[in-house]
């Protein structure tokens, strides 16, 4: 073996991690919403766990990845630590998939099928589809595809490098002695581990043992241990992204090591005695491409098979080692290790903006009730929701800007925009609730009487409020174009009820019917309420732009109020409706 050879298998080497990187990482992207939709269908049931962790990890091709996930998902109380326990076992499973798909460059036949599997054959085709759609693909699925096979080819095209690389060490007897060293047991297991460690990824390291194996020096007794060890070396990563997270999240980084140091404790023991009394001739043999790949999914099923029915034991070890403080300890609201699957770390934004509406307008609705009832323990529910809505501003802001400098698809790109345009009016809809709180408790606290017919006034304005809050918030929650249509229009009822209140007001004050101090507070209010209206159309006029990939707001409104036929007969609705509550009182 020259320094060219040294080269070669350099660069191969480097073509493989880098294919097998962009190709996972594609995968994760262009799988987003399969992912989310295995993680919704998790239960406590282990089969259901194990196949989600199954099916994530033969997507996005890494049970390394799978696992930070899992550490990710546990770690901001989207998963338990028994869920997470079934669906790691699942992804030891799933990264079985790689091995088998680089096996296929083990082929030789002269069957003309056989031969059209074998990588050589058509990975420079898909190489030619990926960088096509990759260059013309408008959308980023289309981009991401491009990506994926494009990946695969520069993965496979390493492979084979590296194989022919490596070819010329079949004849060297310092690489014979090497792998005849790798015999003992123990070695081996340390080799695979430490270098799984190294390149943080199981597949990978298989598939260097694979590139290997075509030297035909690497026997079955040699693979075999190395194989154990590659998937104790896999689970540095989880390890590593543990750190700084929570105990439950500890906890399933300790599963994921401890499900693989027993399993390969139980299996090399069985090994080593079968290997010493029974000495099968296999273990002699030169392993195949075939072989380790088998190896490699044997070792994982079997494993699987003696602990998943022994999970909570695996639960009850984890929780010994890293045992309770007695602290409670704050789940992470949006932990960064999701940001490596965009999707699910959006959907969990989702998940806290969904809630941030809720308590906002619920909130708020209580502030206007104040008005009439106040009270004590609401007044302060009412301005602690303000505090909550105010960090939950902070921190969806800060995520999703970092969201958005990874790769994600379109429509993803389309519903972080429309995230970080409603916190802030969520945001606004609490501070004005904590505005017509102040007002209601300058009412009871200077004993300030409005008139009769200003109580009737507000109500009715208080019932238009409350109305368009719920027509924004299901807008919004639920994705309702033809709610959000709604909104606008009874925005613009608004805008004219306050201009009626503000009039009624004045002529009140002429006839000395309201005092002064009551005016500071009844303006205070009106303009309060009419600005949250503001906020709810907001909200609405930006579920339609999203729906149609246009962000700009006031072009939007315009074209509403003079185009569409619809907005003026849900106008005339609003008015009518207002109209006749106004003139009953």
């Amino acid at each position: 073996m020259n320094i060219f050879d040294v080269l070669s298998l350099t660069g191969g080497l480097c073509l493989f991690l880098f294919g097998m990187s962009i190709m996972g990482d594609s995968l994760e992207r262009r799988a987003g919403s399969s992912l989310k939709k295995l993680l919704e269908r998790l239960t406590q049931n282990k089969a259901a766990g194990f196949l989600t962790g199954l099916g994530v990890t033969a997507v996005i091709q890494s049970s390394s990845a799978a696992t930070v996930m899992v550490v990710g998902f546990v770690n901001s109380g989207i998963m338990t630590l028994r869920q997470a326990i079934n669906v790691i076992m699942g992804a030891n499973v799933g990264t079985t998939v790689t091995a088998w798909l680089l096996s296929l460059g083990g082929i030789s036949s002269d069957n003309l099928f056989l031969q059209l599997l074998k990588p050589t054959a058509f990975t420079p085709v898909l190489a030619l589809i990926g960088t096509v759609m990759l260059m013309s693909g408008k959308d980023s699925k289309k981009k991401d595809t491009g990506t994926i096979l494009l990946g695969f080819a520069t993965l496979m095209f390493g492979m084979d490098t590296m194989s022919s690389a490596v070819s010329g060490l079949a004849d060297v007897p310092e690489f014979q002695n090497m792998f005849i060293m790798f015999k003992n047991p123990i070695l081996g297991v340390m080799v695979g581990a430490i270098l799984t460690a190294v390149i943080q990824s199981s597949s990978a390291s298989v598939g260097i043992l694979q590139a290997l194996a075509v030297t035909g020096q690497v026997s079955y007794g040699a693979a075999i241990p190395i194989i154990m060890g590659q998937n104790i070396g896999t689970c540095i990563t989880a390890i590593l992204s543990s750190f700084g997270t929570n105990k439950n999240a500890k906890r399933t980084a300790i599963v994921h090591l401890s499900f693989n140091i027993i399993g390969t404790i139980i299996l090399l023991s069985v090994f080593s005695v079968v290997s010493v009394l029974i000495q099968p001739a296999m273990l002699n043999q030169s392993a195949s491409l075939f072989g380790i790949a088998a190896a490699h999914s044997a070792f994982n099923v079997l494993c699987t098979l003696m602990l998943l029915p022994m999970s909570s034991l695996l639960e009850k070890l984890a929780v010994k080692l890293v045992p309770d403080t007695g602290t409670k300890e704050v789940i992470e609201e949006l932990d960064e290790r999701l940001l490596t699957t965009p999707h699910i770390a959006l959907a969990r934004c989702n998940s806290l903006v969904n809630e941030m509406a809720e308590i906002a307008v619920s909130d708020f609705k209580n502030s206007m009730n104040m008005l009439t009832a106040y009270d004590k323990h609401y007044a302060e529910s009412i301005r602690s929701t303000e505090r909550k809505c105010d960090h939950y501003e902070d921190i969806l802001g800060t995520y999703l800007v970092k969201l958005s400098s990874h790769q994600i698809s379109d429509n993803d790109s389309s519903n972080v925009s429309k995230i970080l345009k409603v916190i802030s009016d969520f945001e606004r809809i609490s501070d004005y609730g904590v505005h017509v709180l102040k007002s209601a408790e300058e009412l009871k606290n200077k004993n300030i009487q409005l008139s009769p017919g200003a109580k009737k006034e507000m109500d009715v304005l208080c019932s238009a409020v409350a109305e368009i809050l719920t027509l924004s918030y299901n807008a919004f929650i639920n994705n309702d174009l033809d709610t959000a249509r709604n909104v606008e229009p009874l925005e613009q009822v608004i805008d004219g009820l306050k201009t009626s209140l503000r009039n009624a007001h004045i002529v009140r004050l002429k006839k000395g019917e309201c005092s002064i101090e009551a005016g500071f507070v009844w303006a205070d209010l009106i303009t309060n309420l009419e600005r949250t209206a503001d906020h709810c159309s907001n909200i609405a006029v930006c579920i339609i732009d999203a729906s149609e990939n246009n962000m700009n707001l006031h072009k939007s409104l315009q074209r509403m109020k003079e185009e569409s036929p619809y907005f003026k007969k849900q106008y005339e609705f609003y008015l009518k409706k207002y109209t006749i509550m106004m003139n009953r009182i």
